[in-house]
C-alpha cells in the first residue's frame, strides 16, 4: 500500500523517476536510501510524499543498525505527516532499542489510536510492555498481534520462542496452548524476544 501511494504521487511529479522510486523501496538498505535520499530532494513532492521517503530512508538506516541517525528521519517524517500511524510506530521501535522506553510508548500508543488493527504496533507495544516488566499487557498485545497478523506473524512467534528453546512444537501458524505456555515463560524475561533474528525462519515463514 505504501509504494503503491509512493509511485501515484509520484506520477504527478514527473522529475521523480520510476526507477528511483523503486530504489526507495528496495530490499538493498544502501539503494533505499540512495532512492529515498534522492526523493526527498525532489521540490515537486508533497509533503506525505515526502514524508513516506523520509520514513523508508529511516528503517533503512535502522535495519542497518544506524539506530540514532534513523530517529531524526523518523521525526522529519512524523512532522510532515502527524497521521503516518507507520512512522510512529517505526519510530516507537527505534526508541525501544535504545531503551527510551516511555517516548516509544507514547509513540505507539499514537499509533495505534490511528490504527488499532496493526499487529505491528501491537507487537511493538508487547515489547515495550515486557521490557517494562508489564507481563500480563505484554501478552495481551502479543495475542493481539497474532490476531491481526494471522498465520504469519504466529509462524515467526514459533520460530523465535523456538529459537529461544522454550517451544519445541510445529512451526505451522496455529496459536495453541503449547505457544501460549512459551510465550508466558518469555514475557517473564526481559531478555527474552519471541521474534526471530532476521535471517532465521525464512523458509517456514515464508
Amino acid at each position: 500500500m505504501a509504494l503503491a501511494a509512493l509511485v501515484a504521487a509520484c506520477a504527478v511529479a514527473s522529475s521523480a523517476s520510476s526507477n528511483t522510486v523503486a530504489e526507495c523501496f528496495s530490499e538493498n538498505n544502501e539503494r533505499r536510501i540512495a532512492g529515498c535520499s534522492e526523493l526527498i530532494e525532489n521540490p515537486n513532492l508533497d509533503a506525505g510524499t515526502r514524508s513516506l521517503a523520509y520514513a523508508m530512508r529511516a528503517l533503512a538506516l535502522s535495519l542497518q543498525g544506524a539506530l540514532t541517525q534513523a530517529l531524526p528521519d523518523y521525526d522529519r517524517a512524523i512532522e510532515l505527516d502527524p497521521a503516518s500511524s507507520m512512522a510512529l510506530n517505526n519510530r516507537a521501535w527505534v526508541l525501544y532499542k535504545l531503551d527510551r522506553l516511555s517516548e516509544g510508548m507514547s509513540d505507539v500508543e499514537r499509533s495505534l489510536d490511528l490504527s488499532p488493527a496493526s499487529p505491528h504496533a501491537h507487537d511493538t507495544r508487547a515489547h515495550i510492555n515486557q521490557a517494562l516488566g508489564e507481563r500480563t499487557a505484554a501478552l495481551r498485545d502479543y495475542e493481539r498481534a497474532m490476531r491481526y497478523g494471522g498465520e504469519h506473524l504466529v509462524r515467526l512467534y514459533q520460530c523465535g520462542l523456538e529459537a529461544q528453546g522454550i517451544y519445541r512444537g510445529p512451526i505451522d501458524g496455529l496459536y495453541t496452548r503449547d505457544v501460549r505456555r512459551a510465550l508466558e515463560i518469555c514475557v517473564a524475561s526481559t531478555k527474552c524476544d519471541p521474534l526471530p533474528a532476521d535471517e532465521e525462519c525464512r523458509a517456514a515463514t515464508s
